[in-house]
């Protein structure tokens, strides 16, 4: 059974915080709140916890993942990162972005994007999502709470803890999170380019 913390969207209590991140160093599936949507998370090297979240989210190897950091410092260890690159995502973040760079060696093969050698980085504006990674020290691991057969993801932590309960060990319920889509930014040799237009706005795109 799941268990279950109320944690304060605004001011996270750090001791709930330290238990989600011993949760999830112990090999835990959690839901935690982002700045755009209740998204699925587990540690970025354990590999039992990946397959439960494919099998959650019924997801294939050409699916993409993502990591969300604390920080540019961290974005830097895992992804390589120009300084075009660098200066973008410093002026958009933290917001509701999701970033497509080339993966270092330090990223798992198995959340590359199986092609291209790629990986999605994300910096939310979230207290709760920034404080889980600044505790963990490392990114988390994390794909959206689409679940098979719908169109959105689920948005009431209630809503989450009884679909999901006897497959996760915790859900975070920061209060109802309305689904809203990051922008995607993706670098590639023809340099940035937006590959789906969602809630943030890069000017220097438009």
């Amino acid at each position: 059974m799941a268990q279950f913390f109320e944690i304060h969207p605004e001011n996270p209590q750090l001791r709930l915080i330290h238990r989600a991140v011993e949760i999830i160093r112990q090999g835990g599936v959690i839901v935690y709140p982002t700045d755009s949507s209740y998204a699925l998370a587990c540690q970025i090297g354990d590999k039992a916890a990946l397959d439960k979240i494919r099998r959650i989210r019924q997801l294939d190897d050409k699916h993409n993942f993502t990591l969300v950091c604390k920080d540019l410092a961290q974005v830097s260890n895992f992804t390589k990162i120009g300084n075009d690159a660098y200066r973008m995502i410093k002026a958009l973040t933290p917001g509701p972005f999701t970033f497509i760079l080339d993966a270092t060696r330090e990223v798992p093969r198995r959340l590359q994007h199986p092609k291209k050698k790629t990986v999605g980085i994300r910096i939310p504006q979230h207290p709760i999502a920034l404080m889980l990674v600044a505790e963990l020290e490392e990114p988390l691991f994390t794909t959206s709470l689409l679940l098979p057969g719908m169109s959105e993801p689920l948005t009431d932590p209630f809503d989450i803890r009884k679909r999901l309960e006897r497959e996760i060990e915790l859900v975070i319920d920061a209060g109802v999170i309305e689904y809203r889509e990051t922008t995607i930014i993706e670098f590639s040799n023809n340099g940035p380019e937006i590959v789906r237009q969602g809630i943030g706005i890069a000017p220097m795109l438009v």
